[in-house]
């Protein structure tokens, strides 16, 4: 029994045009995830490893359905990233940034806390190497790819 995500999960990528982003989207669609989409401002109307790329997580969302993301922005940006995954409706967010600043954090789980809890998004990380449901979907990187 998958928890989070499964195979018919559709996951979009924040981050997807960046180098690390680019390399783990590629793993996790050859795992065999739904990857439907990528986020990159500045980057919509483009196509990125044959998924369409879109300005903001809410235009990707509205366009693909996707219920699930991951997070592969700079540490700065990261916190800004994930409360809006949260604003715009994603079921359940994986952070893989390093070094977001725990002020940002906390500022994150009071963004998310304020929502109902019929609505609220789960999040898991930052800094975490994410989310696997065997055989069936990978939201999260190759330590390994780093070695």
């Amino acid at each position: 029994m998958s928890i989070f995500i499964d195979e018919k999960t559709p996951v979009l990528v924040q981050g997807i045009t960046g180098r690390i982003g680019s390399f783990h989207t590629q793993e996790m669609i050859d795992y065999g995830t739904n990857i439907v989409a990528g986020v990159t401002p500045g980057k919509g109307g483009t196509m990125h490893l044959g998924k369409p790329v879109f300005n903001t997580v809410e235009e990707a969302v509205l366009a693909t359905g996707a219920e699930a993301s991951i997070v592969f922005v700079p540490p700065a940006y990261a916190a800004d990233g994930i409360m809006e995954a949260a604003e715009s409706n994603i079921r359940f967010c994986v952070s893989i940034t390093d070094g977001i600043p725990t002020h940002d954090m906390i500022r994150v789980k009071r963004y998310i806390n304020s929502a109902p809890q019929e609505k609220r998004m789960v999040l898991t990380g930052p800094n975490c190497a994410g989310t696997i449901s065997p055989g069936k979907s990978l939201v999260r990187h190759y330590a390994w790819a780093y070695l």
